[in-house]
């Protein structure tokens, strides 16, 4: 919501629909559960027009102050550094419009607010205070843990009969503002098809300038039933007679992280990882780890590049994602691991119309070797890179390539207001938006080692196409409804949880 203020130059937008009792308990008892099952992310989307303005605003226009209100526990140098003007400096009216829609983007996409309203007050014919409010998002979220194990919701539902053996569960406690400079830590225990633990702790800003960051991760986890391998595109998984540990890792990783400019981030990250797996594997598939042990440890180095200027990082409808990344696994000895992987993603997001968007998005995968260990094989399939229309397949390989693209058209944008039941800010406003999509996507995966089980669809030009519902909720949840035909002939309904890119 934008207000522009100071004597008749007044534009307001704003849409809010009040519910019934009952409707606002169903509302909160979904809020209540999502939160619960740790599915929502925080953060209202935005809906803003800048670029509306009436006859008779100055051709420039000074900041003279800037106030900021509603941040009870997070400190104004973390908004301030996200914002692109300064005061007692004059710019153009229409680029001052510019700077404040893509600053108001920024700060929302902090992931520290429910909402976020920037308001020009003039003071004079030529002069603004700027007010910057916001509703804090609740921080401290202890969350239990019930995800399936499986690559997306279609493969648990029909390749794998719906079975609950397969699900993950525990506890989760994340503080996401740590001290009220962003900081996020997060640790998590978990049981069931997979045993894990994990704690990441991430400080966006170690230096005054706010350029340079630190953030470490350990994790650890075991299975008693793990993917050996593919065969006629499907994964095939094992558990051995005693059902007995068949696969242990333990990762630790730091991350330095630079950022010089608003949109533009570099990555750089140390780590390790140690794979203990049991000798029954190695009877399944010998070249599990392209070696005769049963263990696997390396150090890697990566290095990454990330422009991100979406309107959105949830669900974006405007903007543009460039991120490239180079991994070297095997740093210092390489006598278990010597192998390059390469990544890109490339998406571009257009707003054609308040309601209609294109999105289209290229990702890419090179290994330079043509074999790996099993823990480090890629494709199509497996998170983010996949093609509608096949979800229940994986084709598996050495070189992949995906293009996704998206034609959305939203027909509802609604915002139901509850705060007469809920006093909380974080909760007292219940977004709902919904998208029609239509759908093509298509790749490639390059198998140099042309295995002839996997041959119906490795190094084979795939294409999917179809329709789907997007719908876009509370703290940015967002649930897809998607029916998708493939050029194998295949067709099927499938249902996904997040954005397709």
């Amino acid at each position: 919501m934008i207000h522009y203020c100071g004597g008749s130059n007044r534009l307001t937008k704003s849409t809010t629909y009040r519910f019934q009792l009952t409707k606002k308990s169903l509302h909160i008892a979904f809020t209540i559960l999502f939160l619960t099952l740790g599915i929502i992310t925080p953060g209202l989307a935005q809906e803003n027009d800048f670029s509306s303005f009436q006859e008779g605003f100055p051709d420039s226009i000074k900041v003279n102050n800037i106030y900021i209100i509603g941040n009870q526990k997070t400190q104004k140098n973390v908004i301030l550094r996200e914002l692109d003007f300064a005061t007692n400096y004059y710019y153009p009216w229409e680029l001052f419009l510019e700077i404040l829609e893509a600053d108001q983007k920024k700060i929302y996409n902090l992931r520290l607010f429910t909402s976020v309203e920037v308001t020009p007050l003039f003071t004079g014919p030529q002069e603004v205070e700027i007010l910057i409010s916001v509703k804090e998002r609740w921080y401290v979220v202890p969350s239990l843990i019930f995800q399936l194990a499986d690559r997306n919701f279609s493969e648990w539902w029909t390749n794998q009969n719906r079975d609950f053996s397969r699900v993950n569960f525990g506890m989760r406690l994340s503080h996401g503002n740590v001290a009220g400079r962003n900081e996020k830590l997060r640790f998590s225990g978990q049981l069931g098809f997979t045993r894990a633990l994990d704690f990441q702790y991430s400080k966006p800003y170690i230096d005054k300038k706010q350029k340079h960051g630190l953030a470490a991760q350990v994790t650890f986890y075991e299975n008693k039933t793990i993917p050996l391998k593919s065969e006629f595109n499907r994964q095939v998984f094992y558990t051995n007679e005693n059902e007995e540990v068949l696969r242990r890792n333990m990762s630790l990783a730091l991350r330095y992280t630079f950022r010089r400019t608003f949109y533009n981030f570099h990555f750089f990250t140390l780590g390790y990882n140690y794979t203990w797996i049991n000798q029954d594997v190695l009877l399944q598939n010998p070249s599990y780890f392209q070696h005769d042990g049963n263990s696997l440890k390396y150090m890697f180095l990566s290095y990454s590049f990330r422009h991100d200027k979406r309107d959105n990082n949830s669900y974006a409808t405007d903007g543009e994602l460039l991120q490239l990344t180079a991994t070297k696994y095997g740093v210092f000895s390489v006598e278990n691991m010597d192998e390059v992987e390469v990544n890109l993603t490339a998406n571009r997001y257009l707003k054609l119309s308040d309601s209609f968007h294109f999105a289209t998005g290229l990702t890419a995968n090179w290994f330079l070797s043509p074999n790996q260990p099993y823990t480090l094989v890629r494709g199509i399939g497996y998170t983010p890179n996949f093609i509608r229309g096949y979800e229940l397949n994986v084709i598996e390989g050495q070189q992949l390539y995906v293009h996704k693209n998206s034609l959305r058209w939203k027909f509802i944008d609604w915002k139901f207001d509850i705060s007469n039941t809920i006093a909380l800010d974080q909760f007292n406003t219940i977004p709902l938006r919904l998208y029609l999509s239509a759908n093509f996507d298509h790749g490639y995966v390059k198998d140099r080692n042309q295995i002839p089980e996997n041959a119906l669809l490795a190094n084979k030009y795939l294409f999917g196409y179809g329709v789907g519902l997007d719908m876009v909720w509370i703290y940015d949840a967002v649930f897809r409804f998607e029916y998708s035909i493939n050029n194998n002939r295949g067709a099927n309904f499938f249902f996904n949880i997040k954005a397709p890119f």
